[in-house]
């Protein structure tokens, strides 16, 4: 059975100075912080890499279904997959705060209710999307890949209902510390996908269909794995009960086959942005670990400690992001070859790689800055902030740069670098303004539905 990574006696905040340094104190946060982040960038690393291996599958049949599929992906993350996340975000905080405050049952009903509203949700998407290949060719797409696209999308529909079971179902062992079991179930996830990936791709005769097929069944397959440890494992048993963020850079992709070239051009920002995906889980992984251990330290009533976690997690994620960026900078004429034989791609993808560096870095702090507001439950004020950076000045200026000055795929992405600029930056604003006392006060009232009392103002 796991343990809590709460810790079962806390020593009264005013009191550190005199039974320890300062920096023991910080060691220790860390410790704990990575105890969350390691294993949960592996999980997101291990889900991601569904599609991703798809991809690099699919990518070896040709530019045509490389691209198409790209197309298919990228839309399907910004109208199904990224929804789901952003919907289901809200438990992070309410199940983090009702865990650390013990109230161990509404874990499992916040959960199933959460479900149930994705799944609702997911009923009306798929209904659009086998008339996915018009509205392509509608915005301009060219009809081939619009075609195939298309086709590809209607595939990835079982995985959309998998994915509105599997992200609650995240946040339920989020919340609890329950790392391990998802580890466990991911890890023996991409353990099969490989083989059926490749069977469905290259065997079955449904060449690049086969790799969303495949996505499906692994995401269904991580999903009863997870159902059955929360059924039947005693670890879960005080938190049962009966039952009751992305889309910028994925609307490049679609605005990439636009341009001149379409099948080159997203290629190779699919290429660039999968890349982006595969290195992000380990500051999605950062963000989780952060969420959880603000919104219990909120819920348990201590504000010092979980001030001390945001600083002790930024400094793990600026460390982190200075090494990955920096081994990506110096192997970008390599990684391309993993996605494609054409040299015209490859080399277009090794002119990318110093965006794609900084790519890296300004969303890495940005998703470990968006696991503060997680945890605090400040997801309105993510909304604007997304709102207001990127699809107001960074889709704009993408565009511009794209189409008016003719930067083509790579002004694509340097306009939506300025709007990640700029939601890392208001982030950082309101993370680092937070009165810490007034957040306790607003977690108990979240979770009791009182007042808070003068003395916790």
């Amino acid at each position: 059975m796991e343990e809590s990574l709460l810790p079962q006696e806390r020593e009264p905040e005013g009191r550190i100075g005199c039974s320890e340094g300062l920096w023991d104190v910080y060691i220790q946060e860390a410790k704990r912080l990575c105890t969350i982040a390691l294993p949960m960038a592996a999980i997101n690393l291990s889900m991601g890499a569904l599609n991703i291996i798809s991809l690099m599958m699919v990518g070896h049949l040709g530019e045509l279904s490389l691209s198409s599929s790209a197309i298919a992906i990228s839309l399907s993350n910004v109208t199904c997959f990224s929804l789901l996340v952003g919907m289901s975000s809200g438990l992070e905080t309410l199940n983090g705060q009702a865990y650390g405050a013990q109230q161990y049952r509404k874990l499992a009903v916040q959960t199933y209710t959460a479900i149930f509203s994705l799944i609702s949700v997911c009923i009306f998407l798929s209904l659009a999307w086998f008339n996915m290949e018009s509205l392509l060719v509608l915005i301009g797409q060219d009809p081939v890949i619009a075609h195939e696209a298309g086709a590809f999308t209607r595939w990835l529909v079982p995985a959309f209902f998998a994915a509105a079971v599997y992200q609650p179902l995240v946040k339920y062992y989020l919340a609890q510390s329950l790392i391990t079991p998802m580890l466990l179930c991911s890890c023996v996830t991409i353990f099969l996908h490989v083989p059926l990936c490749w069977v469905l791709i290259f065997k079955t005769g449904l060449n690049n269909f086969g790799g969303a097929l495949s996505v499906g069944i692994s995401y269904w397959l991580n999903v009863v794995f997870l159902v059955l440890y929360m059924a039947f494992s005693p670890t879960c048993a005080k938190t049962r009960a009966p039952v009751l963020q992305w889309w910028s850079y994925e609307f490049v992709i679609m605005l990439s086959g636009l341009l001149p070239n379409p099948q080159l051009e997203t290629s190779v920002l699919s290429i660039c942005l999968t890349t982006i995906g595969t290195l992000f889980a380990i500051p999605y992984g950062l963000g989780a670990a952060v969420s959880t251990r603000v919104a219990n330290e909120l819920g348990a009533g201590n504000p010092q400690a979980a001030r001390r976690s945001v600083y002790t997690i930024m400094i793990l994620g600026v460390a982190e992001l200075a090494v990955v960026g920096g081994i990506l900078f110096a192997g970008r004429q390599m990684f391309g070859y993993l996605f494609s034989g054409e040299t015209e791609v490859v080399e277009d993808v090794s002119k990318m790689a110093p965006l794609v560096c900084l790519s890296i870095v300004v969303d890495g702090l940005q998703e470990i800055l968006s696991g503060v507001a997680r945890g605090c439950g400040w997801q309105h004020i993510g909304a604007y902030v997304n709102l207001a950076a990127l699809y107001l000045c960074g889709i704009p200026v993408a565009g511009l740069l794209g189409f008016v000055f003719q930067l083509r795929g790579k002004g694509l992405w340097i306009g939506i670098l300025i709007g990640a600029t700029l939601q890392t930056l208001l982030l950082a604003v309101v993370t680092f303004c937070t009165n810490w006392e007034k957040q306790v006060s607003m977690a108990r009232e979240r979770i009791f539905k009182a007042k808070p009392s003068t003395s916790d103002c």
